[in-house]
């Protein structure tokens, strides 16, 4: 039994320019307790387990560690009070292995010089066995399955002693086996006295996994709640301050003609598994075809390959016409929206203001020009109504994408490309990262096109946002399609077998 931990913070503030993102925020995590912190985006949520970690200073207040003043001067400092912070996106190097990931940065020395792998090894393990997390110390990172590169982040920062621990979107890419494993992980941390805090848009999760839930808005604690006594309509109204809209009951019309159509597609040259390989199917006018599938299954390549990104072998049709050769801008004037799985790499340029970017390859059009020049008026107009539509906060053309929250980032990239009605929508997890009200905002928009005529293809980790949304649904596994399921004849839990390379047979069994 380890040492129990807890943590409080109380009147924390922090202000960047023209915002106040934590405004005299007090919370508390008693030892063993696991508690959950929901908000919209923008809400201060990661801002104020930033500053726990030690990687943002705040303006104002006090925080506590097990009773000691907590004032870290970095993640190092944070970590050696116990407090650390397994982020969204992973901190892996992907060709090193498991043991030499687990202690980058943190070697362990025989007689000061030489690394001492024995001693790390047998660390590793012990931390894994004690948790109920298996992981083989020689596997190269870049084999693993997404649940276990998280098991890893975990391990790594368990390993440095860690007992507060923060987890930042943490079930955003896995799928439902994953999910309840690393349920399991954290409720045997908790048992062992550690404060577990995670930052989550999951509410169903949030009722299974914490035993409190703190809920942001605007940069305040607008609600402390015990999950036991909760609901998901109760959050999700106290996190947009009204109540959420109800499903979609709009009746789906029949699709119609073929507007995108694939035959034997593949990467070029590739044949290693998880690459996209003689993959087949039609996207109908009217209808949204659902992509479900462990990352790494060749969904980043069927995407690219679409938004001409990548060469391919095979015949790809979009609109009767080959998109073989073409360049993505001509991919694009052919009726192709692409919102791409990174926003920060592949959908934003960050110090080009929000007004910019909401008019990216759009620049020409009549509309947005005054003779040979940009007219600022135009595209300020255009991008406020669209800012409207989507609520992107700050509710400014002229602030610069890098400075939003990537929830507020997301917004802008899908604003921008579901504009005009395009022939065909590419989606990649166009909700990830993203509150309540914006997911509201882009599942309404996503059924518009689709009932104005558009061919949606929606790749999603999110299952119950693809089983929600999808009139067919594809699963991908080592960059095949694994199986097809039509609309009502699937739930999470027989799309996670498929996906993980099982069948239905072994789901019964």
């Amino acid at each position: 039994m380890n040492a129990p931990a807890s943590f409080s913070m109380r009147g924390m503030v922090k202000h960047y320019p023209g915002v106040t993102a934590v405004d005299g925020v007090d919370l508390e995590c008693g030892a063993g307790e696991i508690h959950a912190i929901a908000g919209e985006n923008g809400a201060g949520k990661s801002t104020l387990m930033r500053i726990l970690y030690g990687m943002t200073r705040p303006d104002g207040g006090e925080m506590e560690v097990n009773g000691k003043s907590h004032a870290p001067a970095g993640p190092r400092d944070a970590l050696t009070s116990g407090v650390g912070m397994v982020h969204q996106h992973f901190m892996l190097i992907p060709p090193f292995t498991v043991l030499e990931n687990a202690i980058l940065g943190e070697e362990p020395r025989r007689g000061g010089v030489r690394i001492d792998r024995e001693r790390a090894r047998a660390e590793l393990l012990a931390t894994a066995e004690a948790y109920g997390m298996d992981l083989d110390p020689d596997a190269p990172v870049e084999d693993l399955s997404v649940g276990e590169r998280q098991r890893l982040e975990i391990i790594k920062v368990l390993m440095r002693g860690a007992r507060v621990l923060i987890l930042d979107e943490p079930t955003a890419v896995l799928v439902p086996s994953e999910v309840r494993a690393l349920m399991e992980t954290l409720r045997s941390l908790a048992a062992d006295g550690a404060s577990i805090v995670f930052i989550t848009h999951r509410l169903r999760e949030v009722l299974e996994l914490a035993d409190r839930v703190t809920v942001m808005r605007a940069g305040r604690v607008v609600g402390v709640r015990d999950a036991a006594s909760s609901s998901e309509r109760d959050l999700a109204k106290l996190m947009v301050g009204r109540e959420p809209a109800p499903p979609d009951g709009t009746p789906r019309q029949a699709p119609g003609e073929p507007v995108l159509t694939l035959r034997s597609v593949g990467e070029k040259g590739g044949r290693a598994a998880g690459r996209l390989r003689d993959v087949s199917f039609d996207v109908r006018a009217g209808e949204i075809l659902g992509i479900a599938g462990v990352e790494g299954n060749g969904q980043r390549e069927l995407t690219e390959i679409l938004g001409g990104l990548r060469p391919f072998a095979g015949e790809v049709h979009l609109g009767g016409e080959s998109i073989a050769g073409v360049s993505p801008g001509e991919i694009r004037r052919m009726g192709l929206a692409h919102v791409p799985e990174d926003r920060v790499l592949g959908g934003l340029v960050g110090p080009m203001t929000v007004g910019e970017n909401l008019i990216l390859g759009r620049e020409a059009q009549g509309r947005f020009r005054s003779g040979l020049s940009l007219h600022p008026g135009r595209i300020k107009e255009y991008a406020e109504s669209r800012i409207r539509t989507f609520d992107i906060r700050p509710a400014d053309p002229g602030v610069k994408a890098e400075s939003l929250s990537g929830g507020n980032q997301q917004k802008v990239v899908f604003a921008r490309e579901a504009e005009g009605e395009p022939r065909i929508l590419v989606a990649a997890h166009p909700t990830r990262g993203v509150d309540v009200g914006a997911m509201e905002a882009i599942h309404r928009e996503i059924l518009a096109l689709r009932d104005a005529g558009v061919g949606i293809l929606l790749v999603s980790a999110d299952l119950s946002e693809v089983l929600m949304l999808s009139d067919r649904i594809v699963v991908l596994y080592t960059g095949l399609i694994a199986k097809e399921f039509r609309r009502g004849e699937a739930d999470e839990e027989s799309l996670g077998v498929v996906m993980t390379g099982g069948t239905l047979d072994d789901q019964v069994a």
